[in-house]
């Protein structure tokens, strides 16, 4: 009788009309959010890049901002003079190797199909292939005639140019301002948003807020700091051996080694040693030698020094983070990828909440690290 009594209850609760369309209301509220959510990301895609961009390069800057504010000057002062040396350093930069930057990189792009070909060319005769290299550039879409519509649409015209410059300005200006406000009033920000909390909570969120953007900005600092040297250093090595394309071939090196996780050190210098090797392999072995001296001088007396402020982030999570800001947002969503991934593990590092492993899971790590 008592398990007939129940199971009535049970019908009825199921069966109750208010508690059906409360959840149908529900569950149709969050199907109507998370597609509003979809069209606004969608809608507005390249402002949240801008966003991110921003926030990252007010984290870089933070460093030198907190330095000089601590010597008395005004927050918004002191980002004003550490944004106008950036922007020194940028337009210095392109004034003294802009053209040749840009011209080796026109270059290079149209050697790719040749680079190509004599790859083909050495597998057939190596290993007794049947590839066909005209067939392999037309997949990969890097045609001559292909290159060609690349540089007409880059053109465009007069009104092309002056549209694409006119639309560049305006987003070079938009990731100006928003990186000054949040490096300028990033207290404010904080302030602001631990107002909207309970007393209880404003602590705890305004010290992981302090820890995070100490940490990540020491990461992204400390990465560009290494891809500015790597870059340097492989590009005046580059033109020292007489490499063709050696300033952008530099770049890629340093900036791959830096900011793609584990296989970036391997796919920076691959490049260059490709487009090496068929022009002079000694050339191609003096690259790799050199790449591998410069990995340990970077790995024992550079890295070390730099990375001291700086956490450690497991590289599954550093590459994951690369497929998945690279399908988002592109070659530069990649690059900023890991910067990112960094801010995320700072604020779980701070606010999540760790135990100690009980006695046979603590043995067991132990003799794990024993074997490593």
């Amino acid at each position: 009788m008592a398990t007939d009594n129940n199971n009535d209850k049970i019908s009825n609760i199921a069966l109750d009309k208010t508690a059906l369309n409360s959840s149908l209301r529900t569950i149709v509220i969050w199907i109507v959010g998370f597609l509003l959510a979809s069209w606004v990301f969608q809608s507005n895609r390249n402002f949240i890049f801008l966003l991110l961009l921003s926030w990252l390069f007010a984290i870089a800057m933070e460093p030198a901002v907190s330095a000089l504010a601590r010597r008395g000057w005004k927050r918004g002062l002191a980002t004003g003079l550490v944004l106008f040396g950036v922007i020194a350093f940028a337009i210095a930069f392109i004034a003294l190797f802009g053209s040749v930057l840009f011209s080796q990189a026109a270059s290079l792009v149209s050697a790719f199909p040749n680079l190509v070909t004599d790859i083909v060319d050495w597998l057939n005769k190596t290993f007794a292939l049947n590839l066909d290299p005209k067939t392999i550039i037309d997949q990969l879409n890097v045609t001559p005639s292909q290159i060609a519509n690349w540089a007409g649409s880059f053109a465009g015209g007069i009104v092309g140019v002056v549209s694409a410059l006119v639309g560049g300005l305006f987003q070079l200006l938009t990731f100006m301002l928003f990186a000054f406000y949040f490096a300028a009033d990033g207290p404010k920000i904080r302030r602001l948003i631990a107002s909207w909390l309970k007393p209880s909570s404003q602590k705890v969120v305004v010290t992981t807020w302090d820890i995070a953007v100490a940490k990540t900005g020491g990461f992204v600092v400390s990465k560009v700091f290494l891809a500015l040297v790597s870059a340097t250093a492989h590009s005046i090595f580059f033109a020292a051996i007489g490499i063709p394309y050696w300033l952008p071939m530099g770049l890629i090196t340093g900036i791959t080694s830096q900011f793609i996780p584990t296989i970036g050190t391997y796919l920076g210098i691959l490049i260059p040693t490709l487009f090496a090797l068929f022009n002079d392999p000694m050339d191609a072995l003096y690259i790799v030698i050199f790449a591998a001296i410069y990995q340990q001088i970077e790995n024992y007396l550079l890295a070390p020094r730099v990375s001291r402020l700086t956490m450690n982030i497991h590289p599954a999570i550093a590459f994951g983070s690369v497929i998945l800001f690279a399908n988002l947002f592109g070659a530069v969503g990649a690059i900023i990828s890991v910067p990112l991934a960094a801010a995320l593990v700072a604020v779980i590092d701070t606010y999540g909440k760790r135990y100690e492993l009980i006695p046979e899971l603590a043995e067991i790590e132990r003799a794990e690290i024993a074997t490593e």
